[in-house]
């Protein structure tokens, strides 16, 4: 297991946080995933915080799943930019598949890695989608 994952174990351990869960990845990077469901307006949302050798530690929310399509792109679009505008530790975008996406890259090698800094992101990244999550649904959706 890497070093950062290790830290993260221990800040899971310490700090009672038992809603991820663990999969090692056999790869050249030691990749560890972590997997839990941000609860946003009623939904559970899929995320998954990934941690390896690199020099990054990445957070992903699956905010909608197959939603974004021709006849809501540009709305959709449109928002996604002023709120990626607005937010610097995020950035949202649609995938290929129309699947609406949030992404934060946290910089740290496994010695400067900082527990409570990715906690915080979390934190900013729940809070944030527990503000934004109604407004991006009509985005999707069409209602006024």
């Amino acid at each position: 297991m890497n070093t950062k994952a290790e830290k993260w174990n221990t800040f899971l351990t310490d700090n009672k946080i038992t809603c991820f869960g663990v999969e090692e990845v056999k790869n050249e990077m030691h990749s560890v995933v972590y997997r839990a469901f941000l609860e946003v307006q009623g939904q559970k949302l899929p995320s998954m915080l990934v941690v390896d050798d690199s020099i990054y530690t990445m957070f992903q929310v699956l905010v909608a799943e197959k939603v974004v399509n021709d006849k809501n792109r540009g709305d959709v679009e449109h928002m996604l930019n002023d709120l990626n505008q607005k937010f610097k530790v995020f950035k949202y975008y649609v995938g290929d598949n129309g699947n609406l996406c949030l992404d934060s890259c946290m910089p740290s090698t496994g010695e400067t890695f900082d527990v409570n800094i990715v906690h915080a992101v979390i934190d900013v990244i729940l809070k944030h989608l527990t503000e934004e999550y109604p407004k991006l649904m009509k985005a999707i959706w069409g209602k006024e």
